[in-house]
């Protein structure tokens, strides 16, 4: 009786250690899966944020040379008015803010998508990729207010 008694404490132990074991790389795998998959869906959004930001640098590059048609037209019909002179400069003043914002946000992002991709925590990075979605989308929306307001401000 007292061997087996000796015989379960050893070996019984030791069999349900040995069992869980077999399973740890299976899990070991699936977590190694989900990491990839993870990794892929975050690179397909940082990929999805760039292809919107060049989206955006070209509709912001069209409305640049829109204002720099109208300066040329200003500068060629009325070159000695007065008037058309301001409206000159205002435009230029225009065409440059705009080159300046572009430039500007053009590198603060490629800055933060850097950032993003160096983020070793993917709950981490998943954050910031949303953060600067929602950034996009105001940025997107600001231009758009933007435009408006100078369609309303154009005379006519």
């Amino acid at each position: 009786m007292k061997l087996f008694h000796l015989f379960a404490a050893i070996f019984v132990p030791l069999i349900l250690c040995a069992a869980p074991r077999s399973a740890w790389p299976a899990a070991d795998q699936l977590e190694e899966i989900r990491q990839e998959q993870t990794k892929d869906r975050q690179k397909k959004q940082l990929e999805d944020l760039k292809r919107q930001e060049q989206l955006e640098n070209l509709k912001r590059n069209q409305q640049m040379q829109q204002v720099q048609r109208e300066l040329e037209q200003i500068k060629q019909s009325k070159g000695g008015d007065p008037q058309a002179q301001q409206q000159a400069s205002e435009l230029q003043r225009r065409l440059d803010q705009l080159r300046n914002d572009q430039q500007l946000e053009r590198v603060q992002r490629e800055l933060q998508i850097d950032r993003i991709q160096r983020e070793p925590n993917s709950f981490r990075q998943q954050e910031q990729i949303r953060e600067l979605q929602r950034q996009q989308q105001m940025d997107f929306l600001r231009d758009q207010l933007r435009k408006t307001q100078q369609d309303l401000d154009r005379p006519r």
